[in-house]
């Protein structure tokens, strides 16, 4: 372990003298850096939620256990989301040697006036620019299912306590935790070396892959924008969490509350769906 540490600063030294001396290797060498990072993040991301949900199911197996599933899908959620940040600011720290602070994860401070009154902007934009693309698409890519239902994991959805279990997974636990990763560590590692613009794009078209639908992939992506901007104006992640909780907040009501307002807005403005 310690000669493949050794090889590796040997390798990082090497590229970051060749960097000072020489302009263009060092602008592609940025490029390089932006392209893995990004796809080591969304790695560290998928990978967390298909080890914890192995394990999980493992131990439901072997216990015979016999769980709310909607309770142990939250757990899930939360421990994987988990993983994935500490994953992320560990290997910085470990091997490439980058202290992850709270500001560079755009925790500093407190949520302000400002990150309160962004979010439901931010959110109503987001929603006209995403059902506007959505509607440009269909016209151009008649291949696609642009109406496609999201699946979410969340099925089984009986009783008010299901409703608060999966509403505590999707309106609390999964803004605050992605928007650690993907606003937070990913667009804050990403600024170190680019511009806002180059690093929106990164981080919201991964943001957008990770969904796994065209249709989702696409609102989510432009949503994404609007939250990096958001962090960009503000310095803090905390107008995206409160975004994200708005779209997932009302995305739950029309799926799971009331789904036959959902599919009538569902079909009118493509929004119903949780990012």
């Amino acid at each position: 372990m310690n000669k493949k540490k050794t090889w590796l600063d040997k390798r990082l030294n090497i590229v970051r003298e060749r960097c000072k001396k020489d302009r263009t290797y060092r602008k592609w060498a940025i490029v390089v850096w932006a392209l893995l990072l990004t796809v080591w993040t969304g790695v560290i991301f998928y990978m967390s939620q298909l080890v914890v949900a192995c394990i999980a199911q493992w131990l439901i197996d072997v216990t015979n256990w016999e769980v709310n599933i909607n309770a142990a899908q939250t757990v899930c959620v939360a421990i994987s989301n988990s993983v994935a940040i500490v994953v992320a600011v560990l290997v910085s720290r470990k091997i490439f040697k980058v202290i992850v602070v709270r500001d560079s994860l755009g925790l500093n401070g407190l949520p302000t006036w400002t990150d309160i009154l962004l979010s439901p902007i931010g959110y109503i934009v987001s929603t006209v620019a995403g059902a506007f693309v959505i509607m440009v698409l269909q016209a151009v890519i008649r291949d696609v299912d642009w109406t496609q239902a999201q699946d979410v994991g969340f099925n089984s959805i009986y009783t008010s306590a299901d409703r608060i279990i999966t509403f505590i997974a999707l309106v609390v636990v999964a803004p605050i935790t992605e928007e650690l990763i993907f606003r937070g560590f990913l667009y804050g590692r990403l600024r170190t070396k680019l511009s806002a613009v180059p690093a929106i794009i990164l981080v919201s078209v991964l943001f957008g892959v990770l969904h796994g639908q065209w249709n989702v992939g696409v609102i989510v992506c432009i949503m994404s924008v609007f939250m990096c901007i958001a962090r960009e104006l503000t310095g803090t992640i905390y107008a995206g969490i409160l975004m994200h909780m708005i779209r997932n907040g009302i995305a739950f009501y029309l799926l799971y509350v009331n789904p036959i307002m959902g599919a009538m807005a569902g079909c009118a403005t493509l929004w119903p769906f949780l990012v």
